[in-house]
């Protein structure tokens, strides 16, 4: 079983075959699709000399047909220059299979990929994972090497079970941005979900999360626009990187916010470390006051401005900023720790820079293990 789950990611994208569409039909109705050229034009737009260069962003372009190829031309070259030095064995796949997925060579990225490799003890659940089975357990002859076939079977089945336990009534997978990635694994593994599984519900529920405003981070716009586009990740062998890309839609105007003069809103923001051998307890509140529809970014800033005490610090990711240190007790990898941002009782599903908090409603960061 190690072997092969040490092999899984980087042969994701080498995997032959047909449509990976197999699972289930189901699609974007006509009257929806400007909901999905929106957030795919929302997401190209985020490409910048400036901004963090994410592989996801680069794969969900060139399997939904790029409409800027001036941003797709620049991510692509900032992926070919990327620093493998801190990066993750994830975030090196990532990368690797983004540079594919524009016909790059990844020069000596696969290599370092696979000495990483050797000694990494990945999960074999989530559905990064069923990808990457369903991958291997397509590219293995029928009648040949068939303990190799029933072993990939047997884990398949697990992973495929344990994403099908998260889908909802309604659809979502998990939550709605773990949702994209999902509907990609079931959509192409050849195991039955344990709890049936209605594609188009998903689908259908996602559009309305859409016109909600819910899919603004570029990050979670990448996860779910294969999916919305009827592709998935196994589709990138197969993406062409010939010349005539699709020319940018137009899309509806959208009306110029109007200033408001509404009166502040009050946010109740607490920090919270309780964690058995971390050197500095505390737990502090503070009520904060911010105009309204501010993101939660803007409650620490103005916390830390009144008092020392809540003084935080943050590292760019994928999924943009994360709050990485508070009153100067840091998240370890080592150690598992981290800090949570809840809603009361209910952890957050959007990062600091996109969650916007509404009136009286308490926020707590809290220092945890995972």
């Amino acid at each position: 079983m190690t072997w092969f789950t040490l092999h899984i990611l980087p042969l994701l994208w080498a995997a032959a075959g047909t449509s990976t569409w197999t699972r289930s039909s189901c699609s974007v109705p006509l009257a929806k699709q400007s909901l999905v050229d929106g957030i795919q034009v929302l997401m190209e737009n985020s490409v910048t000399s400036s901004a963090h260069p994410n592989p996801s962003v680069l794969i969900a372009m060139n399997l939904a047909g790029a409409y800027n190829v001036e941003a797709q031309k620049l991510l692509t070259d900032k992926l070919m220059a990327s620093d493998t030095a801190d990066l993750t064995i994830g975030q090196l796949a990532l990368i690797i299979m983004a540079l594919n997925s524009s016909c790059r060579d990844p020069g000596n990225k696969v290599s370092i990929l696979q000495r990483q490799m050797e000694t990494w003890p990945p999960s074999n659940t989530g559905a990064m994972a069923t990808l990457a089975l369903t991958c291997m357990y397509n590219k293995i002859p029928e009648g040949s090497e068939e303990g190799y076939r029933i072993l990939f079977s047997q884990v398949l089945e697990e992973a495929v079970k344990n994403i099908s336990m998260r889908i909802k009534d309604n659809g979502i997978i998990g939550d709605i941005y773990s949702t994209g990635l999902a509907m990609q694994a079931l959509s192409v593994t050849p195991k039955q979900p344990n709890k049936e599984w209605n594609c188009q519900k998903t689908m259908d529920t996602i559009l309305t999360e859409i016109e909600h405003g819910k899919f603004h981070n570029p990050m979670s716009i990448a996860q779910i626009l294969p999916s919305l586009k009827g592709k998935t990740y196994l589709d990138v062998p197969h993406v062409s990187c010939s010349p005539g890309h699709e020319v940018q839609p137009t899309l509806p105007n959208q009306p110029s916010p109007v200033p408001t003069t509404a009166p502040n809103i009050t946010v109740i923001y607490t920090i919270n470390n309780q964690l058995r051998g971390v050197e500095l307890f505390f737990n502090e509140t503070m009520d904060v006051s911010v105009k309204p529809g501010s993101v939660l970014l803007v409650v620490l800033e103005e916390a830390q401005r009144r008092n020392s005490m809540f003084k935080f610090e943050t590292t760019m990711t994928s999924w943009g900023l994360v709050v990485s240190s508070i009153n100067n007790v840091a998240e370890n990898v080592q150690e598992r720790t981290y800090w949570q941002f809840l809603s009361g009782k209910t952890p957050l599903n959007e990062g600091v820079a996109d969650y916007k908090p509404y009136k009286h409603e308490h926020i707590t960061a809290n220092f945890t293990r995972y």
